[in-house]
C-alpha cells in the first residue's frame, strides 16, 4: 500500500463539510459504535504493507499508535485535527520525501473490546480516513497496564516494509501512552486478536529487539496524563528503549514532535531549524516541543575535536574530544 498523494485541499474540503453538516470526524466512534472497524481489525491480517511504487520510489514507513484509553482518548482527536501539520513539516520542509503513515490504537487485551486497532501504511487522504474509524473505546483495566506488547508484536512480525527491506533504513515507530506494557504478550491473546496459533508467550524485551531491527522505535510519555508522572512507568520504558522516551508536556503538541523527531533522526534539520520552522507554520508548540526534544538533539550532536593545545608532547593524543 501506499500509492496517491496527500491533499491538504481534499483534508480541507472534507472538514468544511463536516462543519456545515455537524457531522464527526470520527463518526464511527461517535456513532455508537462499539467493535473494532472490518478495516482495522488486525485479526487475520498477514501484513500491513508499506511498499515503493511508482509515486514513491523510496518510501518510508511510519507507524503512530496511541493508547485511547481514558485521558489519552483524546489523541486520535488531536492527531486528526494537525495531520496537515505533521504532513507539512514531514514534506514541504524536505524532513522526508515519501512518508507513508499508518495510524493505530491501543487498549487493554485483559478487558477490552478492542485491545489493538490498525489502519495500513498510506501516502494519502486514506491516512486520516483511517484515522476517522478508530474506535475510542476508553476502556483500560485501571491496573497502570494497557496493551503495548501486542502492538509491538503485530507490527514486529506483521507488517512489510520495502523502506528496509530494499534499502536496509529502518521505518519509525511511535507509540503515545502513559501506562507500562504487559511484560509479555500471551500466546492466547495473539491467538484471540491477531490470529495465528503462536507456540508461547513472547516477552517484550524481544519483541523490542524484533522491532528496532526494523524500526526505529519511540515512546512519548505525555506529561499531565493520569500515570505520566510515575516513576515505574518511566523508568519501564527508559530500560526498554532509552533516550528514545520523550516526555511531552503539551499534548496538542504530538504531531510537531513527532515530525521534527523525524527530521532530527534523518539529519534534515537541527532541534533550532525545526524549531524555526513551526514559527514559521505559526506553531505555538515550539516551547513544549524543544523540552521534548532537547535530550534527543543533546545526544545527537556531532562529537567537536580541537587540534592540540600549545606546549602538548608531540608524542601525546593530538586531539582532544569533548562529548
Amino acid at each position: 500500500m501506499g500509492s496517491g498523494n496527500w491533499s491538504t485541499d481534499v483534508y480541507a474540503a472534507r472538514a468544511s463539510y463536516r462543519a456545515s453538516t455537524g457531522a464527526s470526524a470520527f463518526a464511527y466512534s461517535d456513532g455508537g459504535a462499539t467493535a473494532v472497524h472490518p478495516d482495522l481489525d488486525p485479526r487475520g491480517v498477514t501484513v500491513r504493507e508499506s511498499r515503493d511504487s511508482a509515486d514513491h520510489p523510496e518510501s518510508l514507513a511510519i507507524g503512530v499508535l496511541f493508547d485511547v484509553t481514558g485521558s489519552m482518548g483524546t489523541v486520535p482527536r488531536t492527531l486528526q485535527a494537525k495531520l496537515p501539520d505533521l504532513l507539512g513539516l514531514l514534506l514541504r520542509k524536505g524532513y522526508v520525501e515519501h512518508p507513508h503513515i499508518l495510524f493505530g490504537a491501543v487498549g487493554d487485551a485483559t478487558c477490552d473490546r478492542a485491545p489493538l486497532q490498525v489502519g495500513q501504511f498510506e501516502a494519502d487522504n486514506r491516512m486520516d480516513d483511517d484515522l476517522g474509524k478508530i474506535l475510542l473505546e476508553g476502556g483500560g483495566g485501571g491496573q497502570m497496564r494497557e496493551s503495548y506488547e501486542l502492538a509491538m508484536y503485530f507490527m514486529a512480525r506483521h507488517t512489510a516494509i520495502d523502506c528496509f527491506d530494499k534499502r536496509g533504513k529502518r521505518g519509525y515507530l511511535f507509540m503515545i501512552g502513559d501506562e507500562l506494557a504487559y511484560p509479555k504478550a500471551k500466546r492466547r491473546e495473539i491467538a484471540r486478536f491477531v490470529g495465528g496459533e503462536p507456540d508461547e508467550d513472547v516477552p517484550i524485551a524481544e519483541l523490542v529487539r524484533e522491532l528496532q531491527r526494523r524500526y526505529d522505535v519511540y515512546f512519548i510519555i505525555p506529561e499531565g496524563a493520569y500515570h505520566s508522572g510515575n516513576r515505574e512507568v518511566k523508568d519501564f520504558w527508559q530500560e526498554l528503549l532509552g533516550q528514545n522516551v520523550l516526555y511531552l508536556d503539551d499534548l496538542d503538541a504530538v504531531c510537531e514532535t513527532i515530525a521534527l523527531t523525524i527530521g532530527l533522526a534523518e539529519d534534515a534539520i537541527d532541534l533550532g531549524e525545526g524549531l524555526g520552522h513551526l514559527a514559521e507554520a505559526g506553531s505555538d508548540a515550539g516551547a513544549s516541543v524543544s523540552r521534548a526534544l532537547a535530550r534527543l538533539d543533546a545526544a545527537r550532536a556531532p562529537v567537536a575535536v580541537s587540534s592540540t593545545p600549545p606546549g602538548l608532547d608531540a608524542a601525546g593524543p593530538s586531539a582532544t574530544t569533548r562529548l
